[in-house]
């Protein structure tokens, strides 16, 4: 994985550590679940991580001989 991709996945990856962990203390502290809104955005970077991880995967398969 290149340098400036490992770079992203980091970055995505901490981002949304972040994110899940300022909920998880919300549910504990306030026994509040989260807004629909922040768990939607969440997901979108979870969505954009594995876009992001899937076209590696999806070139490393198109050279692979079948």
């Amino acid at each position: 994985m290149s340098q400036s991709k490992r770079e992203q996945v980091v970055s995505h990856l901490r981002y949304i550590r972040q994110e899940l962990r300022a909920m998880h203390t919300g549910i504990l502290e306030d026994g509040m679940l989260p807004e629909a809104g922040e768990v939607r955005g969440v997901m979108a970077q979870m969505e954009a991580l594995l876009e992001l991880l899937e076209g590696k995967a999806a070139r490393k398969s198109k050279i692979e001989p079948s």
